[in-house]
């Protein structure tokens, strides 16, 4: 069955990313497009509520007023994708920095650093340069996606919006009482990282967040076989 999007429905999506400058695929999240390009693929479906910035912004403006089940594209400038290139991300770093971290950084790679994908620049003598900008920084890109669902699952909901937070998914039951939801999480060491982000859950599900200490179940006690 078609049906059209609106703002802050959740979608599940099928895409591919392009910089226009070369005509490379840079993102997406179908096997066969992942594979030629070396990309490892999360085997999660791709789901996300419009409008919650939670891709960039000419691709989620893209995606309100759409149909499902049809293929659409867009291209937009760095204002809508990745910004501008920054020169100020551009910066030396120490060669002892990778070495105590076993690696061997060579012109053109690309690393995982601070929790930031860079790339090589050059190497000269005791010095790195490295390039934090996202790859596609000031590049005018494409997106060819297609809605294949509106996802109204809530489980579903929870599930991508964790995804989205934490990059992981925890445990949670979903109650409801007098037409409200909560999201309960069980896990109690999660408490500071939950209620750093209850806000956003209330914001995207409109959902409060609890959570509570898991219950131990009594232990089943052994009856003692009385002899004569």
């Amino acid at each position: 069955m078609v049906e059209a999007t609106k703002k802050h429905d959740f979608v599940e999506l099928e895409f591919v990313a392009r910089n226009l400058g070369n005509n490379e695929i840079f993102d997406t999240n179908i096997p066969a497009e992942a594979k030629k390009i070396g990309l490892e693929m999360n085997s999660k479906p791709f789901i996300i509520s419009i409008g919650r910035g939670m891709v960039v912004k000419g691709f989620d403006e893209a995606l309100e007023g759409k149909d499902t089940e049809k293929k659409y594209a867009v291209k937009f400038g760095p204002e809508k994708g990745f910004g501008k290139r920054d020169s100020k991300l551009v910066r030396l770093i120490p060669m002892k920095i990778f070495v105590e971290q076993k690696i061997h950084p060579q012109p053109g790679m690309t690393l995982a650093l601070d929790n930031n994908l860079v790339k090589v620049v050059s190497v000269s003598g005791g010095r790195v340069m490295v390039d934090f900008n996202n790859p596609v920084a000031g590049k005018d890109i494409e997106y060819e996606f297609t809605i294949k669902k509106i996802v109204t699952d809530d489980k579903e909901r929870v599930l991508a919006v964790q995804r989205f937070l934490f990059g992981h998914e925890f445990k949670f039951e979903i109650e409801e009482k007098a037409g409200k939801k909560k999201i309960v999480f069980e896990d109690i060491k999660l408490t500071p990282i939950l209620n750093a982000f209850k806000n956003k859950f209330k914001e995207i599900l409109d959902m409060e967040v609890e959570i509570l200490a898991k219950k131990e179940k009594p232990e089943e006690k052994k009856e003692e076989k009385k002899t004569d």
